[in-house]
């Protein structure tokens, strides 16, 4: 089993390596300590399984899922992280990540996840994952001109309302800060607007 480790602590990619190699059936293929490099990387060596750090300091494990999952498909993506948050999750089911755990997780149980994921299960919550595709397809109610918008483009319009930064954003959401702007660019087209000032008056007035 070919693993990659995504982490931007060297003592906790260390610590990761030295407990999947300690396996006879998992050899770890490649590692790094950035999105950037990670995401060149984990195509051209395709590991069974991609474990990535959720918060990196040029992006996130959530951007990198995305992407390397839309280049090659088999490849099966575990999101590791020390926060447990709704949005994150929410952020990893969308990038196609079949499992989402925490750091604090014992040894034992992400070698366990590891096997799991790279069988090509998904160690998720099947009524988490429900309630995630729920919220995709049966959103609430909106007015015709947010309706242009994707999900997606609707949390950083609102994000945007409450004066986040691009960067707070992307922190907040998991995402890149150069995939915030690209969302940002899109939703002010959509929506006619041509600039942030105007995104954050529209939010006002369309807050739910």
């Amino acid at each position: 089993m070919r693993v990659f480790l995504l982490d931007d602590h060297e003592i906790v990619r260390r610590g990761i390596k030295e407990l999947l190699e300690g396996e006879p059936d998992i050899v770890v293929v490649g590692e790094s300590g950035l999105a950037d490099e990670a995401a060149r990387r984990i195509p051209a060596l395709r590991p069974d399984v991609a474990i990535l750090d959720a918060r990196l300091p040029d992006g996130s494990g959530i951007d990198v899922c995305r992407e390397i999952r839309s280049r090659d498909p088999q490849i099966k993506a575990l999101i590791l992280t020390s926060y447990d948050d709704d949005e994150a999750l929410f952020a990893a089911i969308m990038a196609g990540a079949a499992g989402y755990t925490l750091k604090q997780v014992r040894g034992n149980d992400l070698v366990d996840t590891v096997r799991r994921v790279a069988a090509g299960q998904s160690t998720l919550d099947p009524s988490v994952t429900a309630a995630v595709l729920d919220r995709v397809r049966n959103g609430p109610p909106v007015d015709k001109e947010l309706e242009r918008l994707t999900a997606q483009e609707q949390r950083i319009l609102d994000l945007i309302g409450e004066g986040m930064t691009n960067r707070q954003i992307g922190e907040h959401m998991y995402l890149a800060e150069k995939t915030v702007k690209n969302y940002v660019s899109s939703m002010l087209a959509k929506l006619g607007l041509s600039s942030r000032t105007q995104a954050a008056i529209f939010a006002t007035k369309h807050q739910k």
